[in-house]
């Protein structure tokens, strides 16, 4: 793909999937729910089993939908979002390791930081696009303000307790094209299978 993720859409919808739904099925439904609602990106984290059976289904069935791995914490976390067709990787921190396994995939990548020494080392690194996270608990929009002051050339999508009601205090910030949320696919709609109810938080999202 060419481009960036981030500007993509404003929300990138973070989805963990519940445990006793069909994560194929559920996965394509979610998508085409967020479709309609006019959002054509998801992350899907890997914190469920069958995270990359729904990563795979909606690359086939969903192609509009731009399909994310999150949660990737290692290198079998990578190989398994990359061969499920995962076509941008999201991961909450970044160890050494990881780091070095990002830099050699042919997809685009958010690795996690959180603190200004750990931005520092991704953009050391050649990583200019970084997910902060946890957002809130580190300290919300004036956390990440003071953190992006002195660091102009890397762009950042904070993640983690953010709602729609705090999106836009974060959105103001020069440097965060995005938020990530998962808000607009909360667990009881999903298990109740209510994609209308999906689709409108994502158009209210907009």
């Amino acid at each position: 793909m060419s481009g960036s993720p981030l500007d993509v859409s404003p929300v990138i919808p973070v989805v963990q999937l519940p445990p006793d739904v069909d994560p194929g099925a559920t996965g394509v439904e979610i998508a085409r729910a967020l479709i309609v609602g006019g959002i054509s990106i998801i992350e899907v984290t890997l914190r469920t089993e069958g995270a990359a059976d729904a990563i795979r289904a909606i690359r086939d069935q969903v192609p509009e939908m731009l399909v994310g791995a999150g949660s990737v914490l290692d290198q079998a976390g990578l190989d398994s979002s990359l061969a499920a067709g995962a076509q941008f990787v999201v991961t909450p921190g970044t160890s050494r390791a990881l780091r070095a396994a990002l830099a050699e995939v042919d997809v685009p990548v958010l690795p996690g930081a959180g603190s200004v020494s750990e931005v520092l080392e991704l953009r050391d690194a050649g990583f200019t696009e970084v997910k902060v996270f946890p957002a809130e608990p580190l300290g919300g929009p004036a956390f990440l303000k003071a953190l992006l002051a002195p660091v102009r050339d890397v762009r950042v999508c904070p993640t983690g307790g953010i709602t729609q009601a705090s999106a836009p205090a974060y959105l103001s910030i020069e440097n965060v094209p995005c938020v990530g949320g998962s808000w607009l696919t909360p667990p009881a709609l999903v298990r109740a299978a209510d994609w209308s109810a999906i689709t409108a938080l994502a158009r209210a999202s907009l």
